[in-house]
């Protein structure tokens, strides 16, 4: 059996005496399942089958996160970080829930999509963002009323497509459904709708006008299109 010379035996456990409270600590930032005191300050969001932790609303912390994004809104300022929206509070920091008509550069890293009456929202810790083309940014918005939830991407027209620039799930999604809504938005043709909202005379028509309008934006996007 070997043994270690004293001198490094005592520079590792020196070192795990350092990292342990730093991993623990790591551990509760991430899941949220603690805070000031040891009282539970975590939610667990299982809506969609997002399963993911974050820190309850209401939760208060000494620091930012590193890399949170300053958002202005009605006179004041938020900041965001990993679908968590934090406001000053005092020397402190509270968790909140975000404005509605807020806008954000990029989604939070965990999101599901959900489509609702064939829109994609993105949802993640209670709150529901939608891709806006004329701010290039994503809308903080009110839960959708009266339309029925679902996590599959409805399928607009027989359209198969492959990814040629090693696209993710959620971009081809967003570019099917973005080229989807501007195909129907040129011909008035849309397949999601009884007949395509059109007269059945002209259906023929204008769903293979829709094709092939749906085919050239998504071949401008990187995609091979059958």
């Amino acid at each position: 059996m070997r043994t270690r010379h004293p001198m490094v035996l005592a520079a590792a456990l020196c070192a795990a005496a350092f990292a342990l409270p730093a991993l623990a600590a790591e551990h509760d930032h991430a899941r949220g399942e603690r805070g000031p005191g040891g009282g539970p300050q975590g939610h667990f969001d299982a809506r969609y089958q997002h399963d993911h932790y974050y820190p309850a609303r209401g939760y208060t912390t000494r620091a930012l996160p590193r890399g949170a994004y300053s958002v202005a809104y009605g006179g004041g300022n938020y900041w965001y970080h990993g679908g968590v929206w934090y406001r000053p509070y005092g020397p402190r920091w509270v968790v909140v829930a975000p404005p509605f008509g807020v806008f954000v550069p990029f989604l939070p890293p965990f999101y599901t999509t959900v489509w609702f009456g064939g829109i994609p929202y993105y949802y993640s810790n209670d709150a529901y963002y939608v891709w806006r083309e004329e701010q290039q940014s994503y809308e903080v918005v009110e839960p959708p009323g009266g339309a029925t939830a679902s996590t599959d991407p409805p399928a607009p027209a027989d359209v198969f497509m492959y990814p040629r620039n090693g696209q993710s799930a959620e971009d081809q999604a967003r570019d099917r459904y973005e080229c989807h809504r501007w195909a129907a938005d040129q011909t008035g043709f849309d397949p999601t709708r009884t007949s395509g909202g059109v007269a059945d005379a002209d259906a023929r028509q204008k769903r293979g006008e829709y094709l092939r309008a749906m085919t050239a934006c998504l071949e401008g996007r990187g995609y091979s299109v059958k």
